[in-house]
């Protein structure tokens, strides 16, 4: 099952262990409002929205999906093929085949046609990069019955860099961001997202506050 699904939250989840908002210390975040729109590449606090090893004192930051442009060439692949036995209709090559041949062929077609397009979907709507403010997590959705995650927690991150490559990516803004982790798995991509410097300094800013929780925890 996908990593990712809608379940309610509590109200004062927020509250637990003296754990702040990240609104009281991201300036960033501060800015964004909550999202409902589960389609989006770009979903700044999510409501309503939960994953499958998420505690109950964590709250999702962040949630990112690779940018839509990115599923260009399979659009255009798409369109291809659903126009393609309407270019064929009536050539030399099923003038010879009896028209319910080419009923059957055009509707095996359109079905082919049709789990390529679920299947690419499935893909890019499950495929998601979280943040959360306690660790990064780093869902691939291979089908319904497979997929990969890699997780680090905040302390764990040892450097972050975005980088945007090309002309389209620098008018659309999406790039990668590299995170650099102490654990087990010592780089962690979140590829092709919208704006990866915003969240690349979002990143910094729950470092920031991981210092400060654990100073603190030292004071007292």
């Amino acid at each position: 099952m996908p990593e990712v699904f809608n379940a309610p939250k509590s109200k004062d989840k927020n509250k637990f262990n003296g754990h702040r908002h990240v609104d009281e210390y991201s300036e960033i975040m501060s800015q964004e409002k909550p999202t409902r729109n589960y389609f989006k590449a770009f979903l700044p606090k999510p409501q309503k929205t939960a994953f499958d090893t998420q505690t109950g004192e964590e709250n999702i930051i962040l949630l990112l999906r690779q940018h839509p442009v990115t599923l260009f060439k399979q659009v255009v692949m798409v369109i291809i093929a659903v126009i393609l036995p309407l270019l064929s209709s009536g050539s030399f090559f099923t003038d010879f085949l009896p028209a319910s041949y080419i009923l059957g062929l055009n509707l095996g077609w359109y079905l082919l046609v049709f789990s390529y397009t679920l299947a690419t979907f499935l893909t890019w709507f499950y495929s998601v990069y979280i943040i959360s403010d306690e660790r990064i997590i780093d869902v691939d959705f291979v089908s319904l019955l497979f997929k990969d995650v890699s997780s680090a927690k905040i302390d764990a991150i040892q450097d972050i860099s975005s980088k945007t490559s090309g002309f389209l990516a620098s008018i659309i803004n999406y790039g990668t961001v590299y995170i650099q982790t102490a654990g087990e798995q010592r780089e962690i991509q979140f590829e092709n997202i919208p704006q990866p410097a915003k969240v690349a300094a979002i990143l910094n800013e729950l470092m920031l506050e991981e210092e400060r929780e654990k100073i603190e925890g030292r004071v007292q």
